[in-house]
Order: C-alpha cells, then sequence, then structure tokens
C-alpha cells in the first residue's frame, strides 16, 4: 500500500454526460480505493441542460460528500477557467485532470501517481503517441486530424512531450496554477498551450502510456470551429514562445 500522505484532487469538467458520469465515478472510485491513495473527486458542471448535475448530486449521496465534490456553475465558461473553479476548491496537493466522456480509463492513474513520485516530476501526461499508447474508436479521419495537430505541435514548439493535445494529467498544484496563469488560449488548443508554458517555466514532464478510446455516450465536442481555432492559435504560440 502507498505510504505517501499526499491528498489528489480529481478535477472532472463536465457538460451533458448524465450517461457517462456514473461510470467514471465508480471506475475512479475504485481505482483510487484500491491503490489507497488519497483523494476527491470535484465535478464542475457547466449548466448541462441533460440533468448531469442531478445525477452528480445523486452520486454525491452514494459515495459522500467527502469523495465527491460539486462545484456546479451556471453556464459554459471554458475549459480553462473550469480548472481554475476547481483549483479553489481542491484540498490536495496534487490536481488529476481526466475527461468525463470515458475516454480516459481512470486505471492509469495510479501508475501516473507512481512515476510522478518516482522522478519527483511537476507534470506526468498521458500519451497516445509513445510507448503501447493508442487510440481506439476514432475514425480515420479523426486520427488524421489529431496526428496531423500533434505532429505540427511538436515541429513548431518543440514542447518536450510527446502527446500535446490529450488532457489526461496530473500536476503538482503550484505548477497548474503556475501553467493555467500564463495561458491565453482557449478551447482545444488551452491543452497544448498548458505544456508548452511548462516547458518555458522549466517544468519538468514525464509520460505514461494510455490507451484513448472514443466517447461511447454523447457526442463529441470537437468540430470546424474548434479545428480552425486550433490552427490559428498554434501560430500564435509559435511566434511568441
Amino acid at each position: 500500500m502507498p505510504t505517501n500522505s499526499h491528498k489528489y484532487s480529481i478535477l472532472l469538467p463536465t457538460y451533458n454526460e448524465k450517461d457517462n458520469l456514473p461510470i467514471i465515478i465508480w471506475l475512479i472510485v475504485k481505482y483510487m480505493k484500491a491503490s489507497g491513495y488519497e483523494y476527491e473527486v470535484i465535478v464542475i458542471d457547466d449548466g448541462s441542460p441533460d440533468g448531469t448535475l442531478d445525477v452528480a448530486k445523486d452520486l454525491q449521496k452514494i459515495y459522500g460528500e467527502d469523495k465527491i465534490v460539486l462545484r456546479p456553475r451556471t453556464a459554459k465558461l471554458g475549459l480553462g477557467t473550469a480548472y481554475i473553479h476547481g483549483i479553489k476548491h481542491a484540498t490536495g496537493d496534487f490536481i488529476i485532470i481526466i475527461d468525463a466522456d470515458l475516454s480516459h480509463h481512470p486505471k492509469f492513474i495510479p501508475e501516473f501517481i507512481k512515476l510522478q513520485e518516482s522522478g519527483d516530476y511537476d507534470i506526468v501526461s498521458g500519451t497516445r503517441y509513445a510507448g503501447n499508447g493508442g487510440v481506439y474508436g476514432w475514425d480515420f479521419k479523426r486520427k488524421l486530424i489529431s496526428r496531423g495537430a500533434n505532429f505540427l505541435s511538436q515541429v513548431l514548439l518543440r514542447p518536450n512531450a510527446s502527446d500535446l493535445t490529450g488532457s489526461f494529467r496530473l500536476y503538482k498544484k503550484p505548477v497548474l496554477e503556475k501553467c493555467i496563469a500564463s495561458c491565453v488560449s482557449k478551447g482545444y488548443v488551452f491543452q497544448m498551450e498548458m505544456l508548452v508554458r511548462a516547458r518555458q517555466h522549466d517544468f519538468t514532464i514525464a509520460e505514461v502510456p494510455i490507451t484513448f478510446v472514443d466517447r461511447i455516450y454523447g457526442t463529441s465536442k470537437l468540430g470546424g470551429t474548434e479545428i480552425i481555432q486550433f490552427a490559428k492559435n498554434l501560430l500564435y504560440l509559435f511566434a511568441t514562445t
């Protein structure tokens, strides 16, 4: 069993995830309980019209208010501000960011923690593009967009990480706060800029190969607007970093 005295705050931003939320919460509780690490799950719902918050309230009754912390907002205000909102309420000294749509499996969280401990890394990032990492459930177009975006990011930004566009990560709390404060991007490029800023601040980054699985319930929030915004912000970061 783990001997460290750290606490891990798991941030779970949600929007229309009522079908996925019970499963992801169950998996998080299962693997964190088995690992023995102290943790809390902070659900940051952005006014989901599908009743996600009501489901979260029921889950809180099942698992307890100390494990499931609800910090909802009234509208969809963006991923970066959701993280800031979650950090304000986090009582852990480490922050874990994971998607609520089941694309990130919580079984990898103990691996993140063990790797962080082994080298006292500032950030541990899940990677689809190194080791035995991979992507399942995407069509060719989606894989091409992701690979292309990651390749361009690698060439232009030299981030010292193999997967810039993923969002499954562990941060030391002060490190996450400093990275977010340095970021100017919104949308999907935000995750990429986080690692670019981490490099600028000389934070150490380690990687755990993960299996990324496309969502089962609900629809992807990636569209043409997000792709155009990604390209614009990539060029901005190239010109300014």
